[in-house]
C-alpha cells in the first residue's frame, strides 16, 4: 500500500470519540470498517475532518494504529492493501513526533498541514518540509490552506525530494494550483500528484480537473458515501447532467448549510455520520455541535438527492437501503 499512486475517492473519516471526550476505538474501528466496503482510494486518518489538532500525540497515535487495524481486518492483501495516511502538523519538532507515531502505528503516508502561527517565508516552508522529510521514511503530501502559500517554486523544490509524493491545495487559488502543476511539470518531475482540499470539494473537483488535479477529498463520504460514489462515478464518466443535477439538488444547498456557522465542514459532517448509526461522538472544543434543525435540513437533502440519483437511473450505485450510512 503507497500513498504515491493514489486512485478513487479518498476517505477522511470523522474521530469517534465517547460522551466523556475520549477515543472511541471500537466505534472508530467500525466507522472505518463500515466505509473501506465502500472502496475508498485512501483512508485520511486524524486529518482536518478527524480533528487532528485536537488530538493529543498519544492518542493520535492510537486513532492511527486504529484505522490501520480497520484497513487489516477488512482482509485485504498487503499489495492491495488501500492505504492509511495519517494527519501531521505544527512546528517541526512536534511534527516529527507526530510523523513517528504515524510510522509507529503502521501508517503508509502523512498529510502535512501547515506549520501554526510561525512564517519563515518559502525559505521557512523549505527547511520545514526538508526537515520533517529528512526525519520520516513516510511519503509525504504537502497541504496549502489557510494562511501557507507556497510559490511555485518551492513546490517544484521540494518535489525533488524522495518522499515528498504530492500537494493538497484547500485555498481555492486556481491560477496558483495551474501554475504550480505548470512549474513541477516543466522541471521534469512527472510523479507528483495534487489533491483538492476544499471543503465539500465536489463543489470545485470540476475546476480543478481542468488545472490538472484529479484527486479529491470527500467529507459526504462520511456520511453519504452512496452520493459521495454517484457523484464521483458520473465525474469520472463524463455525465455532465448527472454531475449538475447533484450539484443543484445536493453539494449547493449542502455547502449554503455547511456555511451557516463556524465549524460545520466538520462538526456537522460529525452528526450526519451519528444520525447515520455510527456511534462517533461529539466534536471536542473548540468546536461545537451544530443546531437540530440544520441536521434535520442536512438530512432532507440526502433524501432528496437520493431520490435525485434514482431519477438518474445511476446504475451500480450502492443506496445503502435507502437510509443515511
Amino acid at each position: 500500500a503507497s500513498p504515491r499512486r493514489l486512485d478513487g475517492l479518498l476517505f477522511f473519516p470523522v474521530t469517534a470519540f465517547d460522551q466523556d471526550g475520549r477515543f472511541a476505538p471500537d466505534a472508530y474501528h467500525a466507522h472505518v470498517e463500515a466505509r473501506l466496503a465502500h472502496g475508498p482510494g485512501a483512508v485520511f486518518a486524524a486529518c482536518g475532518t478527524g480533528e487532528f489538532p485536537a488530538l493529543a500525540p498519544a492518542e493520535y497515535e492510537q486513532v492511527v494504529r486504529t484505522a490501520v487495524g480497520a484497513v487489516s481486518a477488512a482482509g485485504s492483501s498487503s499489495a492491495g492493501r488501500v492505504p492509511v495516511i495519517g494527519g501531521c502538523g505544527y512546528g517541526t519538532a512536534l511534527a516529527l513526533e507526530y510523523a513517528h507515531a504515524a510510522q509507529r502505528a503502521g501508517a503508509n503516508g502523512l498529510l502535512v498541514l501547515p506549520p501554526y502561527s510561525a512564517d519563515g517565508g518559502q525559505d521557512g516552508l523549505l527547511r520545514h518540509y526538508t526537515a520533517l522529510a529528512a526525519g520520516t521514511d513516510l511519503d509525504l503530501i504537502l497541504y496549502q490552506r489557510d494562511t501557507t502559500v507556497f510559490a511555485p517554486e518551492t513546490v517544484v523544490e521540494l518535489a525533488q525530494v524522495p518522499n515528498i509524493v504530492g500537494f493538497k491545495d484547500g485555498r481555492g487559488d486556481l491560477d496558483l494550483m495551474l501554475r504550480v502543476v505548470s512549474a513541477v511539470r516543466a522541471s521534469g518531475t512527472t510523479d507528483f500528484q495534487y489533491f483538492n482540499g476544499m471543503p465539500t470539494a465536489e463543489m470545485t473537483q470540476q475546476a480543478y480537473r481542468a488545472v490538472g488535479v484529479p484527486l479529491y477529498s470527500s467529507a459526504v463520504f462520511c456520511f453519504a458515501p452512496d452520493l459521495a460514489l454517484a457523484f464521483h462515478g458520473a465525474l469520472e464518466r463524463g455525465e455532465h447532467a448527472s454531475v449538475d443535477r447533484l450539484v443543484d439538488v445536493f453539494f449547493r444547498p449542502y455547502v449554503q448549510l455547511r456555511n451557516a456557522r463556524p465549524g460545520y465542514a466538520v462538526s456537522l459532517v460529525k452528526a450526519l455520520t451519528r444520525a447515520g448509526g455510527h456511534d462517533a461522538g461529539p466534536v471536542r472544543a473548540p468546536l461545537v455541535e451544530p443546531a437540530a434543525e440544520h441536521v434535520a435540513e442536512a438530512l432532507a437533502l440526502i433524501e432528496r438527492a437520493r431520490e435525485a440519483v434514482a431519477a438518474l437511473g445511476a446504475g451500480g450505485v450502492d443506496k445503502v437501503g435507502g437510509s443515511v450510512a
